[in-house]
């Protein structure tokens, strides 16, 4: 027997220095990070640990079976890992045997020599015992990973030259090795509109698409934009940027954009906008202003005289500085400088900055009107402008952008660079469009160039909560090409308040295609949530009307991709997706077979849709068989306290939705008789944030992945929700930790009360705002749930208001519309007060289960320090909480490896819970 040793620091850097122990022995190798204590390993393999063994070996444990072929005794240190290497002829690889830092709980894993992993739990008193398969979770929520997601399609006319269109269809799907997506494209040719998918015609293989950033097609469809760093491997900051412009076969040109003209190219899916021209020569795209010289510090080595030295020669013994701290946009725009718009030059190479606009902008959203009149080469670019101080608070700082559709924004006009007149006069300023509306986004010109329309969130900025019902506005723009500030302006949507249950609810968009035109050149699609699903709508501008594209009895959620004339001889072809919390995405083709040339009338007429099968989304076995044995419903259920919604318009009764998500078995039930046990799987309530966001029957592979495991799922829809109307959405604000509370009790009772959810087996998750319901449940109705999950939270809204990139959502969902007035970047005593008493850690005593925080330490919507405040009272008060911080990420923990993580500990942490009441 041979013994070797080496020296590390315990898991997490944390307690003394401990001696690795490395033991050869005819039956294999033993590795051991110990402080000495006796143990003795069994003598058989299959047969547990003699129980004085395991005694001996961590006073926790019971005797585990099957885990080590030899008998030997060794005189080592407090064992915290163990290692066995056998011989190859054993079946088994690797062995450990950790213990957890509080000293209650010890776990024993088991690497086989196919990778199976086996994983056991004991508590000390022995309660709660579970059976953790962590490598069984893992590996099944890595089959759910490798299942590809649609990212953008879009048409063209076929390059074939017969009839039909072909279908170019970006996906992506995640490299968890390499913490990043991989992003591809291939394309579908389809024949005519009577073709079977038997008849289309996809490229052989799809082809990877490395660091690109923007992939832009010209209305034509005829070349390609690319976005990509021209250096990967550089800074982002640092690297120039590089603009590929490619056609049918090959690259047609290469633009590199040094960092002193500008920095990284805006995508965000905000600020972020390209657009062609319509001679396809040019291409007005927003990016990051260049970035100041810093200061430097130190004396050079040489006198500045000596001019010939070169440039490291005249920095050696100097340094940079940091400089004037610059502000930004909050959540996601850390270290990212003001958005600036560019026009590049596709036949030149030339990339000029568009001047005249006030260093108080921001831009995004660019488009290119339409061409002027013959002989006038004056070409317009219209675009949205943000203040950097938003005028609907008292503030002298910048607001937090992500997802806050009430900052005040304003649609401009000004006037695009020219190299042929590149310096002849001074910069025309912008024109401001829109007047006196508050919000305007999103532009998009009609076909025939008259029209200017624009969506406006006028309702979140006008009352602060940051989305709200959007409404839809004309402007008719001058044929003569002179625009001014008078442009006739019209509302063709309007805000619905109070929306009855089956019909149109109003406007909730948050992007619109390039091209969203249909061949009547009046009516414009988008996908809009409606109640709780996504569906597709048809908006003429004419007469305002709004007509539902996708099928009436389809609960599915749709989101459009693109739009082709000339499939059908009367119609227009669409191509979208369809998904559901129990399918990944699947691309479809709508026709409208109608013959009438009225297209508002042919609206009305049933679509067809057909699938294009796209041959890379192929479910591994695990998933399919998931997808086909779940089921999905959306609930409504009524409100039977509505006296905290102030209706300013005859509505109907309030009501809540919940979608359902459950195994197929278990749907809906009637009510079970009184003593009869129930026998359903255990119910995770799912709660979205915003709170003005909503859940959809839409896709989401994590949660999937928790259906997989045997649970169903609650996504309750809370008054505030969007979808719903906006005097729903308006009545949550001042009464958040109460209203919103409320209804998911009921929601909850609901699902109880139907059969569908069983008292003691239920569970709770939310993030954002969805944790700041989750926590305030598990302290208000304390014996509804068993365990709850929390990713960023918000616990206590005093301690939040000073640190967070949205001060303002404090004070609105607080204090409700009087928070626009109220507002103050130093809150008073009695403000702060009220703070305290809507926050969960006001409910912190009641708590008695434990829970499982997810903590992203870059998050600037909702710091770290606000969870881990209150993971802290937790644990004062001996409640056991487990708690993952994961060091780069930001607010929604989306990096790759991260959710990974997160969902993989999720669902080993509620099967412990929940799986074994």
């Amino acid at each position: 027997m041979k013994l070797a040793h080496s020296h590390a620091r315990a898991v997490g850097g944390r307690g003394p220095l401990l001696m690795s122990l490395s033991i050869a022995t005819s039956r294999g190798i033993i590795s051991s990070s110990a402080s000495i204590r006796r143990f003795s390993l069994a003598s058989q393999f299959g047969p547990s640990l003699s129980s004085a063994a395991s005694a001996s070996w961590c006073g926790s444990c019971s005797p585990v079976p099957g885990l080590l072929p030899f008998k030997r005794e060794l005189a080592v240190v407090g064992v915290s890992a163990f290692r066995l290497s056998p011989p190859s002829s054993s079946p088994f690889r690797l062995g450990f045997i950790r213990k957890a830092i509080s000293g209650s709980f010890c776990r024993i894993r088991v690497v086989g020599s196919m990778g199976d992993l086996v994983e056991k739990s004991n508590t000390a008193d022995g309660a709660g015992k579970t059976e953790a398969d962590g490598a069984k979770e893992a590996e099944l929520l890595q089959s759910f990973y490798a299942v590809p997601s649609i990212d953008k399609a879009w048409t063209s006319p076929s390059r074939t030259g017969k009839s039909g269109v072909d279908v170019v269809v970006a996906m992506s799907q995640f490299n968890l090795h390499g913490n990043a997506k991989r992003t591809f494209m291939s394309t579908v040719y389809i024949p005519d509109a009577n073709a079977s998918a038997e008849d289309y015609h996809w490229s052989p293989f799809p082809f990877e698409l490395s660091g690109a950033l923007l992939i832009v097609p010209s209305p034509s469809g005829s070349k390609l934009l690319i976005v990509r760093k021209a250096d990967p491997a550089a800074k982002e900051a640092t690297s120039p940027m590089k603009l590929e412009i490619w056609g049918p076969g090959q690259l047609l040109s290469e633009l590199f954009v040094p960092p002193s003209l500008h920095g990284p190219v805006y995508a965000d899916g905000w600020f972020e906008g390209v657009s062609w021209s319509h001679d396809e020569e040019n291409i007005a795209y927003v990016a990051e202003e260049p970035c100041p010289p810093l200061p430097k510090y130190g004396h050079s080595l040489f006198s500045s005289g000596q001019s010939s030295r070169s440039e490291a020669e005249l920095d050696a013994g100097t340094w940079k500085g940091q400089g004037d701290w610059t502000e930004d946009w909050g959540e996601c725009y850390t270290g990212k400088r003001k958005p600036m718009l560019f026009v590049a030059n596709i036949k030149s190479g030339g990339v000029q900055r568009v001047e005249g606009i006030p260093k108080d902008i921001s831009v995004g959203q660019v488009v290119w009107a339409p061409p002027p009149p013959v002989g006038d080469e004056t070409q317009q670019l219209v675009y949205v402008g943000w203040t950097s101080y938003a005028t609907n608070f008292n503030t002298a700082r910048k607001l937090g952008m992500k997802y806050c559709y009430n900052r005040p924004c304003a649609l401009y006009a000004v006037e695009a660079p020219s190299e042929a007149r590149n310096g002849e006069q001074s910069p025309t300023p912008p024109v401001k469009l829109t007047g006196e509306i508050s919000s305007a986004y999103i532009p998009r010109f009609s076909p025939d160039g008259k029209q200017l329309v624009f969506l406006s969130a006028k309702a979140a900025v006008d009352t602060g909560a940051h989305c709200a019902t959007n409404s839809l506005y004309a402007l008719e723009w001058p044929a003569n090409g002179v625009v001014t500030a008078s442009l006739n302006m019209r509302e063709v949507v309007p805000v619905m308040m109070n929306p009855d249950t089956s019909g149109f609810p109003g406007l909730y968009v948050s992007s619109v295609i390039a091209n969203p035109w249909l061949s009547d050149g009046s009516t414009l699609l988008f996908t809009s949530s409606w109640r709780s699903m996504q569906v597709i709508l048809g908006v003429n501008i004419k007469s305002g009307t709004v007509t539902r594209i996708t099928p009436q009895e389809s609960i599915a959620s749709w989101s459009l991709l693109g739009v082709q004339d000339g499939i059908v001889l009367a119609g227009t072809s669409l191509t979208s997706i369809s998904i559901s919390p129990t399918s990944p995405p699947a691309l479809k083709l709508g026709k409208n077979l109608a013959a009438s040339t009225n297209t508002e009338k042919a609206l009305k007429k049933e679509w067809s849709w057909s699938d294009i099968n796209v041959p890379s989304l192929k479910y591994p076995p695990k998933v399919e068989t998931s997808i086909t044995s779940t089921t999905f419903e959306i609930l409504e259920i009524p409100i039977d306290e509505p006296e905290l919604t102030v209706s300013e318009s005859a509505g109907t009764r309030p009501s809540i939705e919940a979608i359902f998500v459950s195994r197929k078995k278990a749907q809906s039930k009637e009510q079970p008789q009184s003593g009869v046990k129930l026998d359903v799987p255990p119910l995770i309530v799912v709660l979205h944030g915003g709170p003005h966001s909503a859940s959809q029957t839409t896709y989401s592979r994590v949660l999937a992945f928790l259906s997989s495991l045997g649970f169903n799922l609650l996504h309750v829809n809370y008054r505030g929700s969007v979808g719903f109307g906006e005097e729903p959405l308006q009545s949550l604000l001042g009464n958040v930790g109460r209203q919103d509370v409320g209804d998911v009790l009921i929601a909850v009772e609901h699902v109880i009360s139907k059969g569908l959810a069983e008292r003691g087996r239920i569970g709770v998750i939310g993030g954002s705002h969805g944790g700041f319901l989750t926590s305030h449940l598990l302290g208000q109705a304390a014996d509804m749930f068993v365990t709850g999950v929390l990713r960023n939270p918000v616990c206590n809204i005093t301690s939040m208001i000073g640190v967070s990139d949205i001060p303002d959502w404090c004070y609105v969902e607080t204090f409700g519309k009087e928070g626009l007035s109220a507002y103050s970047d130093v809150p008073s005593e009695a403000d702060l007060s009220i703070f305290y008493k809507a926050s969960p850690i006001a409910h912190l005593s009641k708590v008695k289960v434990p829970s499982l925080f997810l903590i992203g330490a870059q998050d600037r919507r909702v710091p770290p320090s606000n969870g881990l405040q209150y993971i802290q009272a937790l644990r004062s008060r001996g409640l056991e909480v487990k708690v993952i911080v994961f060091p780069e990420d930001t607010h929604a923990l989306d990096r790759p490896q991260s959710e990974f993580e997160s969902f993989l500990n999720v669902g080993i942490w509620f099967k412990r819970f929940l799986l074994s009441t």
